[in-house]
Protein backbone atom coordinates (compact mmCIF):
# COMPACT_ATOMS: atom_id res chain seq x y z
CA UNK A 1 0.00 0.00 0.00
CA UNK A 2 1.45 3.52 -0.90
CA UNK A 3 0.39 6.49 1.33
CA UNK A 4 1.52 9.64 0.07
CA UNK A 5 1.64 13.06 2.25
CA UNK A 6 -1.87 14.98 2.57
CA UNK A 7 -2.35 18.55 3.64
CA UNK A 8 -5.89 17.97 4.87
CA UNK A 9 -8.38 15.83 6.05
CA UNK A 10 -12.18 16.70 6.22
CA UNK A 11 -15.54 15.12 6.57
CA UNK A 12 -17.94 12.93 8.51
CA UNK A 13 -17.28 9.29 9.04
CA UNK A 14 -18.45 6.12 10.74
CA UNK A 15 -15.95 3.76 11.63
CA UNK A 16 -17.49 -0.67 11.71
CA UNK A 17 -18.98 -2.08 14.94
CA UNK A 18 -17.18 -2.50 17.99
CA UNK A 19 -15.57 -6.00 18.00
CA UNK A 20 -15.32 -6.90 21.88
CA UNK A 21 -18.74 -5.91 22.04
CA UNK A 22 -19.67 -7.81 18.81
CA UNK A 23 -18.30 -11.04 20.43
CA UNK A 24 -20.22 -10.68 23.45
CA UNK A 25 -23.50 -10.01 21.51
CA UNK A 26 -23.51 -13.41 19.85
CA UNK A 27 -22.18 -15.61 22.81
CA UNK A 28 -24.69 -13.82 25.51
CA UNK A 29 -27.72 -13.92 22.62
CA UNK A 30 -26.86 -17.86 22.20
CA UNK A 31 -26.90 -18.26 26.01
CA UNK A 32 -30.73 -16.13 26.31
CA UNK A 33 -33.75 -17.34 26.02
CA UNK A 34 -35.41 -15.76 22.87
CA UNK A 35 -34.36 -13.96 19.45
CA UNK A 36 -31.47 -11.29 19.90
CA UNK A 37 -31.41 -8.64 17.05
CA UNK A 38 -28.09 -6.94 16.70
CA UNK A 39 -27.43 -4.01 14.45
CA UNK A 40 -23.68 -3.29 13.18
CA UNK A 41 -22.16 -5.93 14.29
CA UNK A 42 -18.50 -6.10 13.00
CA UNK A 43 -18.05 -8.82 9.96
CA UNK A 44 -14.79 -9.56 10.73
CA UNK A 45 -13.06 -12.97 10.52
CA UNK A 46 -12.80 -12.85 14.61
CA UNK A 47 -16.41 -12.38 15.00
CA UNK A 48 -17.07 -14.84 12.67
CA UNK A 49 -15.15 -17.43 14.07
CA UNK A 50 -17.38 -17.33 17.04
CA UNK A 51 -20.61 -17.29 15.14
CA UNK A 52 -19.22 -20.54 13.77
CA UNK A 53 -18.51 -22.11 17.50
CA UNK A 54 -22.32 -21.27 18.19
CA UNK A 55 -23.38 -22.58 15.77
CA UNK A 56 -21.96 -25.88 16.18
CA UNK A 57 -23.39 -25.94 19.48
CA UNK A 58 -26.98 -25.95 17.60
CA UNK A 59 -27.31 -22.33 17.77
CA UNK A 60 -29.75 -20.42 15.15
CA UNK A 61 -27.89 -17.14 13.79
CA UNK A 62 -28.94 -15.55 10.84
CA UNK A 63 -26.34 -13.11 9.04
CA UNK A 64 -28.20 -10.82 7.12
CA UNK A 65 -27.84 -7.69 4.80
CA UNK A 66 -26.62 -4.54 6.43
CA UNK A 67 -24.16 -6.06 9.09
CA UNK A 68 -27.51 -7.10 11.30
CA UNK A 69 -27.29 -10.68 12.90
CA UNK A 70 -30.28 -12.34 14.72
CA UNK A 71 -29.27 -15.32 16.92
CA UNK A 72 -31.77 -17.52 18.30
CA UNK A 73 -30.83 -18.79 21.97
CA UNK A 74 -30.98 -21.56 23.08
CA UNK A 75 -30.78 -20.37 27.10
CA UNK A 76 -28.47 -20.67 29.33
CA UNK A 77 -28.75 -24.28 30.24
CA UNK A 78 -29.46 -25.56 25.99
CA UNK A 79 -26.33 -25.49 24.32
CA UNK A 80 -25.77 -29.29 22.27
CA UNK A 81 -22.33 -30.73 21.72
CA UNK A 82 -20.64 -29.96 18.94
CA UNK A 83 -19.27 -32.97 16.49
CA UNK A 84 -16.63 -34.80 17.26
CA UNK A 85 -14.80 -34.37 14.38
CA UNK A 86 -15.61 -30.56 14.11
CA UNK A 87 -14.12 -29.35 17.20
CA UNK A 88 -14.84 -25.52 18.01
CA UNK A 89 -12.36 -23.70 16.30
CA UNK A 90 -11.82 -19.69 17.67
CA UNK A 91 -9.45 -18.88 15.01
CA UNK A 92 -6.89 -16.34 15.70
CA UNK A 93 -9.15 -14.38 18.08
CA UNK A 94 -8.19 -14.54 21.98
CA UNK A 95 -11.56 -12.70 22.88
CA UNK A 96 -13.30 -15.72 21.12
CA UNK A 97 -11.45 -18.63 23.17
CA UNK A 98 -11.22 -16.60 26.72
CA UNK A 99 -14.73 -15.95 27.17
CA UNK A 100 -15.37 -19.48 25.28
CA UNK A 101 -13.50 -21.23 27.96
CA UNK A 102 -15.26 -19.73 30.56
CA UNK A 103 -19.09 -20.56 28.86
CA UNK A 104 -17.61 -24.36 28.36
CA UNK A 105 -16.81 -24.37 31.81
CA UNK A 106 -20.12 -24.84 32.85
CA UNK A 107 -21.66 -27.27 30.14
CA UNK A 108 -22.90 -31.02 30.94
CA UNK A 109 -21.08 -32.36 27.65
CA UNK A 110 -17.16 -32.50 26.15
CA UNK A 111 -15.58 -29.87 23.92
CA UNK A 112 -12.57 -29.70 22.28
CA UNK A 113 -11.24 -26.04 21.03
CA UNK A 114 -8.79 -25.27 18.83
CA UNK A 115 -7.30 -22.49 17.03
CA UNK A 116 -5.89 -21.17 13.21
CA UNK A 117 -2.19 -22.34 12.99
CA UNK A 118 -0.71 -18.93 13.40
CA UNK A 119 -1.95 -18.90 16.85
CA UNK A 120 -1.65 -22.66 17.88
CA UNK A 121 1.60 -21.28 20.13
CA UNK A 122 -0.28 -18.51 22.17
CA UNK A 123 -0.90 -19.79 25.36
CA UNK A 124 -3.89 -19.62 27.22
CA UNK A 125 -2.98 -21.03 30.73
CA UNK A 126 -3.94 -17.43 32.63
CA UNK A 127 -7.57 -17.99 31.78
CA UNK A 128 -7.40 -21.85 32.42
CA UNK A 129 -5.68 -21.78 36.13
CA UNK A 130 -8.51 -19.56 37.42
CA UNK A 131 -11.41 -21.79 35.88
CA UNK A 132 -9.56 -24.64 37.41
CA UNK A 133 -9.81 -22.85 40.80
CA UNK A 134 -13.28 -23.37 39.80
CA UNK A 135 -13.43 -26.65 39.50
CA UNK A 136 -13.19 -26.91 35.79
CA UNK A 137 -11.63 -29.62 33.88
CA UNK A 138 -9.76 -28.47 31.16
CA UNK A 139 -6.64 -30.14 29.82
CA UNK A 140 -4.36 -29.66 26.78
CA UNK A 141 -0.37 -29.09 25.52
CA UNK A 142 2.03 -28.04 28.53
CA UNK A 143 -1.05 -28.99 30.65
CA UNK A 144 -3.75 -26.43 29.49
CA UNK A 145 -1.45 -24.02 28.43
CA UNK A 146 -1.63 -24.27 24.73
CA UNK A 147 -4.08 -25.94 22.17
CA UNK A 148 -5.95 -27.91 21.45
CA UNK A 149 -7.75 -28.19 25.04
CA UNK A 150 -10.53 -30.90 26.08
CA UNK A 151 -13.23 -29.22 28.38
CA UNK A 152 -15.26 -32.01 30.42
CA UNK A 153 -18.51 -31.65 32.55
CA UNK A 154 -17.53 -30.55 35.93
CA UNK A 155 -19.30 -29.12 38.84
CA UNK A 156 -18.10 -25.36 39.66
CA UNK A 157 -18.05 -23.44 42.70
CA UNK A 158 -17.45 -19.34 42.87
CA UNK A 159 -14.01 -18.46 43.91
CA UNK A 160 -12.39 -15.03 44.97
CA UNK A 161 -10.01 -14.47 42.39
CA UNK A 162 -7.45 -11.01 42.55
CA UNK A 163 -6.27 -9.43 39.15
CA UNK A 164 -2.72 -8.06 38.69
CA UNK A 165 -1.89 -5.65 37.07
CA UNK A 166 -1.20 -7.18 33.69
CA UNK A 167 -3.99 -10.19 33.72
CA UNK A 168 -7.32 -7.97 33.29
CA UNK A 169 -8.54 -10.40 30.27
CA UNK A 170 -9.18 -13.24 33.21
CA UNK A 171 -11.91 -11.26 34.61
CA UNK A 172 -14.63 -11.89 31.81
CA UNK A 173 -14.10 -15.73 31.55
CA UNK A 174 -14.32 -15.78 35.07
CA UNK A 175 -17.46 -13.53 35.33
CA UNK A 176 -19.22 -16.00 32.76
CA UNK A 177 -18.24 -19.10 34.26
CA UNK A 178 -19.82 -17.60 37.08
CA UNK A 179 -23.29 -18.01 36.08
CA UNK A 180 -22.75 -21.49 36.48
CA UNK A 181 -21.15 -21.91 39.63
CA UNK A 182 -22.52 -22.57 43.47
CA UNK A 183 -21.94 -19.78 46.02
CA UNK A 184 -21.11 -16.46 44.66
CA UNK A 185 -18.13 -15.19 41.86
CA UNK A 186 -16.30 -12.34 42.41
CA UNK A 187 -12.97 -10.81 40.88
CA UNK A 188 -10.93 -8.11 42.17
CA UNK A 189 -9.09 -5.56 39.81
CA UNK A 190 -6.33 -3.89 40.37
CA UNK A 191 -7.10 -0.87 38.45
CA UNK A 192 -10.80 -0.07 36.45
CA UNK A 193 -10.76 -2.27 33.28
CA UNK A 194 -12.91 -2.89 30.54
CA UNK A 195 -16.72 -3.33 31.83
CA UNK A 196 -18.31 -4.94 28.66
CA UNK A 197 -19.10 -8.19 29.85
CA UNK A 198 -20.56 -6.57 33.21
CA UNK A 199 -22.74 -4.33 31.50
CA UNK A 200 -23.96 -6.53 28.70
CA UNK A 201 -24.46 -9.49 31.03
CA UNK A 202 -26.50 -7.48 33.04
CA UNK A 203 -28.39 -5.84 30.20
CA UNK A 204 -29.67 -9.40 29.33
CA UNK A 205 -30.87 -9.92 32.79
CA UNK A 206 -27.69 -11.18 34.69
CA UNK A 207 -26.71 -10.05 38.08
CA UNK A 208 -23.65 -8.63 38.47
CA UNK A 209 -22.92 -6.26 40.88
CA UNK A 210 -19.68 -3.54 40.32
CA UNK A 211 -18.99 -1.95 43.34
CA UNK A 212 -15.45 0.36 42.72
CA UNK A 213 -12.45 -2.78 41.30
CA UNK A 214 -15.11 -5.55 42.78
CA UNK A 215 -17.70 -7.42 40.41
CA UNK A 216 -19.28 -10.44 41.88
CA UNK A 217 -21.59 -12.80 39.32
CA UNK A 218 -23.89 -14.74 40.94
CA UNK A 219 -25.54 -18.25 39.46
CA UNK A 220 -28.93 -17.72 37.80
CA UNK A 221 -31.44 -19.44 36.08
CA UNK A 222 -31.52 -17.79 32.26
CA UNK A 223 -30.45 -14.62 30.57
CA UNK A 224 -33.01 -13.24 28.43
CA UNK A 225 -33.21 -12.04 24.68
CA UNK A 226 -32.08 -8.43 23.72
CA UNK A 227 -32.16 -5.91 20.74
CA UNK A 228 -28.10 -4.85 20.50
CA UNK A 229 -26.65 -1.97 18.66
CA UNK A 230 -23.07 -1.95 18.71
CA UNK A 231 -21.34 1.68 18.68
CA UNK A 232 -18.47 2.36 16.56
CA UNK A 233 -15.10 0.83 17.36
CA UNK A 234 -13.11 3.57 19.57
CA UNK A 235 -10.09 1.99 18.88
CA UNK A 236 -10.26 1.58 15.22
CA UNK A 237 -11.44 5.83 15.44
CA UNK A 238 -8.10 6.01 17.15
CA UNK A 239 -6.50 6.20 13.95
CA UNK A 240 -8.64 8.74 12.62
CA UNK A 241 -8.60 11.20 15.38
CA UNK A 242 -4.70 10.88 15.47
CA UNK A 243 -4.94 11.60 11.45
CA UNK A 244 -7.25 14.59 12.46
CA UNK A 245 -4.80 15.76 15.16
CA UNK A 246 -1.34 15.57 13.07
CA UNK A 247 -2.60 16.50 9.86
CA UNK A 248 -2.37 20.16 8.73
CA UNK A 249 -5.65 22.09 8.52
CA UNK A 250 -8.06 18.86 9.06
CA UNK A 251 -11.69 18.72 10.65
CA UNK A 252 -12.81 15.19 11.15
CA UNK A 253 -16.75 13.88 12.38
CA UNK A 254 -16.70 10.45 13.45
CA UNK A 255 -20.48 9.71 14.59
CA UNK A 256 -21.88 6.68 16.99
CA UNK A 257 -18.69 5.75 18.55
CA UNK A 258 -18.43 3.64 21.56
CA UNK A 259 -17.30 5.65 24.72
CA UNK A 260 -16.92 3.28 27.49
CA UNK A 261 -14.66 5.13 29.96
CA UNK A 262 -12.93 2.11 29.71
CA UNK A 263 -11.55 2.58 26.52
CA UNK A 264 -11.27 6.27 26.55
CA UNK A 265 -7.54 6.76 27.75
CA UNK A 266 -6.19 7.90 24.77
CA UNK A 267 -8.67 10.60 24.25
CA UNK A 268 -7.16 11.57 27.90
CA UNK A 269 -3.84 11.37 26.90
CA UNK A 270 -4.25 13.10 23.58
CA UNK A 271 -6.48 16.25 25.25
CA UNK A 272 -3.49 16.49 28.26
CA UNK A 273 -0.74 16.91 25.31
CA UNK A 274 -3.18 20.00 24.37
CA UNK A 275 -5.64 18.03 21.21
CA UNK A 276 -7.93 19.89 20.26
CA UNK A 277 -11.16 17.02 20.46
CA UNK A 278 -14.64 17.27 21.01
CA UNK A 279 -17.19 15.35 21.73
CA UNK A 280 -21.00 15.58 21.76
CA UNK A 281 -24.38 13.93 21.48
CA UNK A 282 -23.13 11.58 24.51
CA UNK A 283 -26.39 9.06 24.91
CA UNK A 284 -26.71 5.06 25.80
CA UNK A 285 -26.97 1.98 22.99
CA UNK A 286 -28.09 -0.50 25.87
CA UNK A 287 -25.95 -0.51 28.72
CA UNK A 288 -22.48 1.37 26.95
CA UNK A 289 -22.17 5.14 26.25
CA UNK A 290 -22.05 6.33 23.01
CA UNK A 291 -21.15 9.58 21.26
CA UNK A 292 -19.81 11.78 18.36
CA UNK A 293 -16.22 12.56 18.50
CA UNK A 294 -14.94 15.99 16.27
CA UNK A 295 -11.41 16.76 16.31
CA UNK A 296 -9.25 19.30 14.15
CA UNK A 297 -5.60 19.58 13.48
CA UNK A 298 -3.57 20.28 17.08
CA UNK A 299 -0.05 21.68 17.88
CA UNK A 300 0.36 18.41 20.90
CA UNK A 301 2.61 18.69 23.61
CA UNK A 302 4.64 16.12 25.40
CA UNK A 303 3.46 13.76 28.20
CA UNK A 304 4.50 11.02 30.94
CA UNK A 305 1.95 8.09 30.17
CA UNK A 306 2.26 5.39 33.25
CA UNK A 307 0.21 3.61 36.05
CA UNK A 308 -3.07 3.44 35.98
CA UNK A 309 -4.44 4.56 32.69
CA UNK A 310 -2.25 1.71 30.93
CA UNK A 311 -5.13 -0.81 30.59
CA UNK A 312 -7.42 1.56 29.30
CA UNK A 313 -5.36 2.31 26.52
CA UNK A 314 -3.24 -0.89 25.66
CA UNK A 315 -4.36 -1.41 21.99
CA UNK A 316 -3.87 2.13 21.10
CA UNK A 317 -0.19 2.49 22.55
CA UNK A 318 1.26 1.98 18.25
CA UNK A 319 -0.66 5.01 17.44
CA UNK A 320 -0.30 6.89 20.51
CA UNK A 321 3.30 6.56 19.46
CA UNK A 322 2.70 8.12 16.48
CA UNK A 323 1.38 11.07 17.72
CA UNK A 324 4.44 11.86 20.05
CA UNK A 325 6.64 11.97 17.40
CA UNK A 326 4.84 15.09 16.50
CA UNK A 327 4.61 16.30 20.02
CA UNK A 328 6.78 19.27 21.40
CA UNK A 329 9.33 17.69 23.75
CA UNK A 330 10.05 13.50 25.25
CA UNK A 331 6.89 11.47 26.03
CA UNK A 332 7.58 8.42 27.84
CA UNK A 333 5.08 5.43 27.82
CA UNK A 334 5.86 2.96 31.11
CA UNK A 335 5.04 -0.35 32.47
CA UNK A 336 3.86 -1.98 29.25
CA UNK A 337 6.19 -4.96 31.05
CA UNK A 338 3.71 -7.92 31.39
CA UNK A 339 0.94 -6.84 28.69
CA UNK A 340 0.44 -8.70 25.21
CA UNK A 341 1.61 -5.74 23.42
CA UNK A 342 5.12 -5.60 24.74
CA UNK A 343 5.21 -9.95 24.91
CA UNK A 344 4.38 -10.21 21.09
CA UNK A 345 6.82 -8.20 19.92
CA UNK A 346 3.99 -4.91 18.99
CA UNK A 347 6.56 -2.33 20.85
CA UNK A 348 9.50 -3.40 18.91
CA UNK A 349 7.68 -3.58 15.81
CA UNK A 350 6.61 0.12 16.00
CA UNK A 351 9.91 1.25 17.40
CA UNK A 352 11.55 0.03 14.51
CA UNK A 353 9.08 1.16 11.77
CA UNK A 354 8.80 4.59 13.18
CA UNK A 355 12.60 4.95 13.28
CA UNK A 356 13.14 4.01 10.04
CA UNK A 357 10.95 7.23 9.11
CA UNK A 358 12.98 9.48 10.86
CA UNK A 359 11.34 9.13 14.55
CA UNK A 360 13.78 9.70 17.64
CA UNK A 361 12.33 6.46 19.85
CA UNK A 362 13.23 4.33 21.26
CA UNK A 363 12.31 0.85 23.20
CA UNK A 364 12.75 0.68 27.00
CA UNK A 365 12.66 -2.16 29.35
CA UNK A 366 8.82 -1.68 30.11
CA UNK A 367 7.91 1.29 27.66
CA UNK A 368 9.01 3.97 25.12
CA UNK A 369 10.38 7.36 24.98
CA UNK A 370 9.54 10.00 21.89
CA UNK A 371 11.65 12.92 21.51
CA UNK A 372 8.93 14.72 19.51
CA UNK A 373 9.39 17.15 16.80
CA UNK A 374 11.26 15.28 14.13
CA UNK A 375 9.96 15.52 10.26
CA UNK A 376 9.14 12.27 9.00
CA UNK A 377 10.46 10.73 5.54
CA UNK A 378 8.49 8.22 3.79
CA UNK A 379 10.11 5.09 2.72
CA UNK A 380 9.84 0.77 2.56
CA UNK A 381 7.62 -0.03 6.13
CA UNK A 382 7.08 -3.71 7.34
CA UNK A 383 3.33 -4.33 8.24
CA UNK A 384 4.53 -7.78 10.32
CA UNK A 385 1.13 -8.64 9.35
CA UNK A 386 -0.48 -6.90 12.04
CA UNK A 387 -3.02 -4.75 11.40
CA UNK A 388 -2.62 -2.15 14.28
CA UNK A 389 0.78 -1.61 13.16
CA UNK A 390 -0.04 -1.35 9.41
CA UNK A 391 -2.85 1.33 10.34
CA UNK A 392 -0.76 3.19 12.63
CA UNK A 393 2.56 3.30 10.01
CA UNK A 394 -0.67 4.75 7.45
CA UNK A 395 -1.27 7.33 9.60
CA UNK A 396 2.71 7.92 10.22
CA UNK A 397 2.64 8.43 6.12
CA UNK A 398 0.06 11.02 5.76
CA UNK A 399 2.49 13.46 7.16
CA UNK A 400 5.89 12.09 6.29
CA UNK A 401 7.46 13.72 3.54
CA UNK A 402 7.24 11.62 -0.33
CA UNK A 403 5.39 8.26 -0.47
CA UNK A 404 5.17 5.38 2.33
CA UNK A 405 5.37 2.13 1.02
CA UNK A 406 3.61 -0.36 3.94
CA UNK A 407 4.34 -4.25 2.92
CA UNK A 408 1.71 -6.73 3.34
CA UNK A 409 -0.98 -3.97 4.26
CA UNK A 410 -3.29 -6.08 3.13
CA UNK A 411 -3.73 -7.69 6.88
CA UNK A 412 -5.58 -4.65 7.62
CA UNK A 413 -8.46 -5.90 5.89
CA UNK A 414 -8.94 -8.71 9.00
CA UNK A 415 -9.94 -5.02 11.02
CA UNK A 416 -11.58 -3.11 9.09
CA UNK A 417 -11.80 -3.85 5.09
CA UNK A 418 -13.08 -0.04 4.30
CA UNK A 419 -9.71 1.51 6.17
CA UNK A 420 -8.16 2.49 3.23
CA UNK A 421 -11.00 3.87 1.01
CA UNK A 422 -12.04 5.83 3.96
CA UNK A 423 -9.15 7.21 4.48
CA UNK A 424 -9.09 8.21 0.93
CA UNK A 425 -12.51 9.78 1.07
CA UNK A 426 -11.40 12.20 3.70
Amino acid sequence: MLIEQRDSLRGEITVPGDKSISHRAIMFGALAKGTTEIEGFLMGEDCLSTIDCFRKMQVGIEILPGNLVKVHGNGLYGLKPHPANSPLNTGKSGTSIRLLLGILAGQPFNSTVVRDESAQRKPVGRVVKPLRQMGASITGREDGNLCPLLVSPSKLKGIKYQLSFVNNEIKSPVLVAGLYAEGETTVVQTVKTRDHTELMLNYFGADIKVDGLTATSQRIENLYAQKVEIPGDISIAAYFITAGLLTQNSDITIKNVGFNPTRTGFIDVYKSMGAKIEVFNERMAGNEKVADIRVVSSELKACDIEGDIIPRLIDEIPIIAVAATQAKGTTTIKNLKGFKIKESGRVKAIVTELSKIGASIRETDDGIIIEGGKQLRGTIIESYNDASIAMAMSIAGLIAEGETMIRKAQVVDLAFPDFFPLLNNL
